[in-house]
């Protein structure tokens, strides 16, 4: 297995300095000692009782960002069962790093398509990884759900680092002899988001969309909404991977287009330049969600109709969806849907393949028992 050295020492330096992105919200939560220690005893004994069950000595820790829609809870159900299929020798644990998701999701703040309030309960991934420690799992493997390597990926490597170091606080700390064999024995491992490598994944993803989605560019344009990152947090430069998507889905059609919600220079006008480069002014545009679940971006943000989500004294504002935008600008915007909610990465299955391969291959931590802080 590979070996991560100067990128985890990058991971780890900016993750400590950049700040999360929110998309469920705008305010975290401030732990107190009292609930961070309550949090350590539920998620503790829930992990003691599956190993004890199970009797397995893998464990696999999934950490998304996080969502409050009940369609984004049932595609991380998917989402863990699939693990559960390719990695039957282990227990499967999910995790949100973003509170206020968990916050959100804990409360209720979604329906079903039912009309009922969904509540759902999600720990981050500090918590779990303290279960799974004190639980003394044998082989640990962390798989990053987020598309590209940007500013959420680092707060994942972090959260591993600061695992291995023992760093949380001094009623959780776990036991230094098992942390120091898991080490040694080169036993935890960390799983690279879907578009790690621009020369394997990119082509590999943009293959699955292209063949999912041929039928659509042969009657219109199809267009993919990704996140992105700001220019101050574009870790590791991984908004390019956007670009390259794009570049690798235009060689199957010049019909594909791939923007975001906060990468500069790629939002949806700077799409419909493109479009408009290529000749494209007119006609049907099918939107895609290229996030890991159809959340809040790919509800609102992609798909909101009416006049919640048009200003028309602002018609390029940031505000306005991609479907009124494109809609108010000669084009045919269809959001096609199951069940009635556009779908995320995770619930197609070629693409879901790919973040299983990442974990299959996964690499080793090197060197993430010494200080949280890497050596310069």
């Amino acid at each position: 297995m590979k070996k991560i050295k100067s990128f985890l020492v990058a991971a780890i330096a900016i993750a400590f300095v950049a700040p999360m992105f929110t998309a469920c919200g705008d305010d975290d939560k401030s732990d107190t000692i009292d609930n961070i220690v309550s949090e350590y005893t539920i998620n503790d004994q829930m992990v003691a009782n599956q190993k004890a069950k199970s009797g397995k000595n893998v464990a696999v820790l999934l950490v998304a960002f996080g969502s409050t829609w009940n369609n984004a809870f049932q595609a991380f159900d998917k989402t863990k069962a699939a693990y559960e299929a390719a990695f039957p020798n282990a227990d499967v644990y999910m995790s949100f790093s973003s509170d206020i998701c968990i916050n959100r999701a804990s409360a209720g703040e979604n329906t079903d398509d039912n009309g009922n309030i969904v509540r759902r309960d999600y720990y981050e991934p500090r918590y779990l990884l303290h279960a799974i420690g004190a639980a003394k799992y044998g082989t640990i493997y962390v798989q990053s759900l987020q598309v590209i390597p940007g500013e959420e990926f680092a707060a994942v490597v972090a959260a591993v680092k600061k695992f291995m170091n023992n760093g949380y606080i001094a009623s959780a700390h776990l036991d230094d002899d098992y942390l120091a064999r898991l080490e040694a024995s080169e036993s935890i491992f960390l799983g690279m988001p879907l578009l790690s490598d621009p020369d394997k994944d990119v082509p590999q993803v943009a293959k699955e969309l292209s063949a999912l989605y041929s039928s659509e560019a042969q009657d219109g344009t199809v267009a993919f909404m990704g996140h992105g990152n700001p220019d101050t947090y574009d870790t590791f430069k991984a908004n390019i991977r956007y670009l390259q998507l794009e570049e690798a889905l235009q060689a199957y059609s010049p019909k594909f287009f791939v923007g975001t919600v906060d990468m500069p220079d790629n939002y949806k006008q700077d799409v419909m330049a493109r479009m408009e480069e290529n000749g494209i002014t007119s006609g049907k545009l099918y939107l895609h969600a290229l996030m890991s679940i159809a959340g809040d971006h790919a509800h609102n943000d992609m798909a909101g109709q009416g006049e919640e989500y048009w200003n028309p004294m602002d018609p390029e504002s940031e505000d306005n969806s991609w479907f009124e935008f494109f809609g108010h600008k000669d084009y045919e915007p269809i959001v096609p849907v199951v069940n009635n909610h556009p779908l995320g990465l995770l619930e197609l299955p070629g693409v879901l393949q790919v973040w299983i391969n990442h974990t299959k291959n996964a690499e080793f931590l090197e060197d993430a028992y010494h200080s949280m802080y890497p050596e310069e």
